[in-house]
């Protein structure tokens, strides 16, 4: 079986690499060339800059990034490679999503581009770099498929084949709704405890310590108020998920992790 991984950054580099170590045909595209010397040395799979040279695969992972402009999901990249897909695939071709992608997205690249003549899946990754171990490919993941046979040889592949645990879930838009939510509520327990942290300096109170107290209780979890909500994913998905339906809570949340920032700003002066 031939698995080709499109996107051999942070995501797209573990899995070819998990995907090859379970004894699959791998062949890894990326547009950057230091991304594909990186993959072929570290990673043992094949790898190319050139889309001409690859294969046609039986799976293709779709592991692009995905961002923001003005605010607003830019898709740009998924939607570019999909197209190119269509040009190798056939209707027993399974196409993998596992980039970060708006609630829709899997069905419109079906009908508009594939033209329903895929088994479609979207998969989003969970993984995190910090703890690779624990928190790697091979992690409790959502599944969802455009249609049952679609989500059948998407648990087929990952369950069956790659040993994942998957979660299924009962329409795709779940799965794409999961990712994005999932990340937003993240989002919402940093700045409570950058609010807090905030809150704890008004009234000259000890936040660590109070937050080690209130961390005794069995269902308190709260994370460390550090430097602000930073890196990529928990930033640009609170505003994916704010620019499908307007949230008081959501919007509160950013605008406490930018008051936060602003004044760990002021404390550097």
């Amino acid at each position: 079986m031939i698995v080709c991984i499109i996107g051999l950054g942070q995501i797209g580099f573990p899995v070819a690499k998990y995907i090859t170590a379970k004894g699959f045909d791998v062949y890894g595209f990326d547009i950057n060339l230091a991304a594909v010397e990186y993959g072929i040395q570290n990673g043992k799979f094949k790898a190319t800059t050139q889309w001409d040279q690859l294969p046609k695969a039986d799976a293709y992972i779709i592991c692009v990034t995905t961002g923001q402009i003005n605010n607003q999901a830019d898709l740009t990249a998924v939607f570019e490679v999909t197209k190119k897909v269509a040009e190798k695939a056939d209707t027993n071709t399974l196409v993998a999503i596992e980039s970060t992608i708006l609630p829709g997205t899997s069905k419109k690249i079906f009908e508009e581009t594939f033209k329903g003549k895929v088994l479609l899946v979207h998969a989003p990754h969970r993984y995190w770099a910090d703890q690779e171990d624990k928190y790697g490919v091979n992690q409790v993941r959502i599944i969802g498929g455009v249609n049952t046979e679609s989500l059948e040889a998407g648990m087929k592949f990952y369950k069956d084949q790659l040993g994942i645990p998957m979660h299924t879930v009962s329409t795709v838009e779940i799965a794409e709704m999961c990712k994005i939510t999932e990340n937003s509520h993240r989002y919402l327990q940093i700045a409570f405890a950058e609010d807090l942290k905030m809150m704890c300096n008004r009234i000259d109170m000890n936040f660590d310590e109070l937050r080690e107290a209130m961390n005794t209780k069995w269902n308190v979890d709260l994370p460390e108020a550090r430097d602000g909500i930073g890196r990529h994913c928990l930033p640009k998905d609170i505003r994916y998920v704010t620019s499908l339906t307007p949230s008081i809570l959501l919007n509160s949340a950013m605008e406490v992790d930018q008051k936060y920032r602003e004044l760990l700003e002021k404390q550097k002066k």
